[in-house]
């Protein structure tokens, strides 16, 4: 059983409980820094490793921290771990830094985080905080990056690398890596319009009107499956 638990913790926000595509959270930071794939995946790692530890320290303590404090206490100890993610990241990673910009301070007060922190880690094991952390993380990752691929190959027409990342232009001699998709010798088919904000929330609408279509169609088929099961039953019977 306690082996099902962790499976769930781990699983369910990779898809079915999606904090960004399901549940609908983190809309401000998914919009603002997802304009490049670099950014989106920069964005991901930092939130990523804040929830994951604030998950665990906060599932740790939830038996010694009063009742009455509770809430000012998991913004202290968020705000611990975004702090030092930020001293990180400028220290080490300027260019993601200079990218992100007031998006890693914001982290703070990031519904999702504290939202965890309220909902699963004060009332769960460290085991499965830090499992729920993680897959939280990686569900909220792989959501923005998806919306930031779809940004900046169609808004831009090409993949770049290096521009955050700095390190990929320095093994490439300098250089930024770009993947031309819909640019070439004199032709353009990128949408400049994708890579506003306003192009944001279009691409967001449409990736959430793909899912729930998926959704839709996964049920309906399964409900169809049901009623001819049920029928074939019934025929056998007969």
């Amino acid at each position: 059983m306690a082996k099902n638990n962790h499976k769930e913790s781990f699983l369910s926000p990779l898809w079915n409980a999606n904090p960004l595509l399901v549940s609908l959270l983190g809309l401000c930071p998914a919009l603002a820094v997802t304009k490049t794939l670099e950014a989106s995946f920069g964005m991901g790692i930092l939130f990523t490793l804040v929830l994951v530890c604030s998950n665990v320290l906060i599932s740790a303590l939830r038996k010694i921290i009063p009742e009455e404090v509770r809430t000012p206490s998991y913004i202290v100890i968020i705000a611990t771990f975004v702090t030092l993610v930020k001293m990180l990241s400028e220290a080490f990673l300027p260019e993601l830094y200079s990218t992100l910009g007031v998006f890693v301070s914001l982290l703070v007060v990031n519904c999702i985080v504290l939202g965890r922190a309220e909902a699963f880690a004060s009332k769960n094991g460290v085991v499965d905080s830090l499992l729920d952390g993680i897959g939280n993380g990686i569900g909220y990752t792989i959501a923005i990056c998806l919306i930031g691929l779809i940004r900046e190959v169609l808004g831009t027409g090409m993949l770049t690398f290096g521009s955050t990342f700095t390190f990929i232009a320095d093994l490439n001699g300098g250089e930024k890596v770009h993947l031309y998709l819909l640019k070439g010798p004199g032709y353009d088919a990128s949408f400049f319009f994708l890579s506003s904000p306003a192009g944001g929330f279009l691409v967001l609408g449409i990736v959430l009107a793909t899912i729930m279509a998926i959704s839709n169609y996964k049920t309906n088929k399964a409900k169809v499956d049901a009623r001819l099961a049920a029928k074939k039953a019934k025929e056998e019977q007969k």
